[in-house]
């Protein structure tokens, strides 16, 4: 049987995910006009739809995994698992107010009218936080709501900030968090297959962009050292070399903390020391 993948075919979400089924190994061709493609190695069909769309495939059956935005499932109410947050198109739902607003806080938005492209996910939010307001659904253009008193406020995503700015708006509060994840209905993390074998991949990718694959040479003696500073899984390797009392060290490493531990590693004897990506890694 085989399995689907809905995907964005559009948006900030579109090339990210391309990119991690690439790396992920997932081998298709993809042409403009493609709404769905086979995967060549293993038996999985990629379907291109609209970003806000991939929820209600997931949902309906028509795909069994899917790639979207908490944003976009939150807002969508579909009753899905998140099964892998994927570390990337993160952004904010942020209320806003023109700079020359009174306004400082989320209470001070009581009884005003807010433009929104999620108008179900601020709703939610305001009537948990039992401030009343008045939604004004925007599929596009939210920014300049308050310019054009179609609102007195407005809940957008944002990553930078910088149109907001742009667009004289002064962010209130954040309500909502989000990034890229996979979603699949109920129990599906739990299903053998295909699908485990799509999103065992998928986490190795994930897990990959966290660490990278660190070698050097180093005196025997200084081995310990060089442990306590990167031990690995379990260990490090450790590699004789030709010349008697030097070894090669292999180790993974948190990529966060290589700022601090690469100096280190050099002050404690490594010398040749080389940083490489990874592509999976199933830890």
């Amino acid at each position: 049987m085989t399995i689907r993948l809905a995907v964005p075919n559009k948006g900030r979400l579109q090339q990210p995910t391309a990119t991690m089924l690439k790396q992920g190994g997932f081998s298709y061709e993809k042409t403009d006009r493609a709404l769905a493609v086979p995967v060549r190695n293993m038996d999985l069909e990629v379907l291109f739809v609209r970003t806000d769309d991939v929820a209600e495939f997931v949902a309906d059956g028509v795909a069994d995994l899917g790639i979207t935005g908490i944003d976009l499932l939150t807002e969508s109410g579909m009753d899905l698992d998140i099964i892998e947050k994927l570390g990337f198109g993160h952004c904010r739902l942020t209320a806003a107010v023109p700079k020359i607003s009174d306004i400082t806080s989320l209470e001070g938005l009581r009884d005003t009218r807010i433009a929104t492209s999620h108008p179900v996910t601020t709703q939610r939010f305001f009537d948990e936080q039992g401030i009343a307001i008045t939604t004004v659904p925007l599929s596009g253009s939210v920014e300049v709501a308050p310019k054009l008193d179609i609102a007195d406020a407005i809940v957008d995503l944002v990553s930078s900030g910088s149109t907001m700015l742009i667009n004289g708006l002064r962010p209130i509060a954040d309500i909502l968090e989000s990034e890229a994840v996979l979603v699949g209905r109920a129990g599906t993390s739990a299903v053998n297959g295909t699908i485990a074998q799509v999103i065992l991949t998928v986490q190795s990718v994930v897990a990959a962009r966290r660490k990278r694959y660190v070698m050097m040479n180093a005196p025997a003696d200084a081995v310990a050292a060089i442990e306590e500073l990167i031990p690995g899984f379990a260990a490090p390797t450790v590699i004789p070399l030709a010349h008697d009392g030097m070894v090669a060290v292999h180790s993974v490493v948190d990529s966060a903390r290589l700022g601090r531990v690469l100096p280190e590693l050099k002050e404690a004897g490594a010398s040749g020391i080389l940083v490489l990506p990874i592509d999976q890694l199933i830890a």
